[in-house]
């Protein structure tokens, strides 16, 4: 083949792609946009745990959190989180008192105040606790928003290792100010968008301990 000839069909052969991708996104680009949205939920089955713990955000994530404990399914809740100057209050704090004004016994509840940056300090918080608990953890449920599961597991399993037994526990996104259909909430667009941008930077960051990155620290 003439080099002319191989020119002309690689250039082909990247039109004809182009073409494949738009015909794709024409026909398809509803289904591309929930697998996009769905990639990023895990969802658990859930049995009891030893722990529950609770990311740091909108009260709707600790009254979740509540609502698993009365079904049993944790000994005790965990908080963390660190000032929060947007809400003028301690997230720990905070959730404890929202948790006991509900009935949760203050020997079911355990937080940690810590200043933290990002879901990555915050899980390291939890570890410390595990450490210093004076019983055996074994299991551990975590809850936060639909669309931060994956990153939450990731980083979980990361920090905690394979000892622990880890279950994700998302909002339903009823209780959230979420849309499942992301693509039509300007919020959750926002939300889908910046899990896979941080996803790439946890994997850089941790992964390939790329320390330099660490001044991008944030969630």
């Amino acid at each position: 083949m003439s080099k002319k000839n191989k020119i002309r069909s690689v250039i082909g052969t990247f039109l004809g792609a182009i073409i494949l991708l738009l015909v794709s996104l024409i026909f398809f680009h509803e289904q591309i946009l929930i697998t996009l949205g769905d990639y990023l939920i895990v969802n658990d089955d859930l049995t009891p745990a030893d722990v529950l713990h609770v990311i740091a955000g909108d009260d709707y994530r600790t009254q979740y959190a509540i609502q698993l404990y009365q079904m049993g399914l944790a000994k005790t809740l965990f908080f963390t989180g660190g000032w929060c100057a947007e809400k003028g209050w301690y997230h720990g704090e905070h959730s404890r008192d929202l948790a006991l004004s509900q009935g949760v016994p203050i020997e079911a509840i355990a937080y940690d105040d810590t200043h933290v940056t990002s879901t990555y300090s915050e899980t390291s918080r939890l570890q410390v606790w595990i450490i210093q608990n004076p019983e055996t953890i074994r299991s551990v449920i975590v809850v936060s928003d639909p669309f931060h599961m994956r990153r939450v597991r990731w980083t979980n399993r990361f920090i905690l290792g394979r000892e622990i037994k880890l279950m994700m526990a998302p909002v339903p996104f009823i209780q959230t100010p979420y849309l499942e259909q992301w693509w039509q909430d300007a919020s959750a667009i926002s939300y889908v968008r910046e899990e896979y941008i941080k996803s790439i930077y946890y994997f850089l960051r941790y992964q390939l301990s790329i320390d330099s990155l660490a001044i991008l620290d944030t969630e």
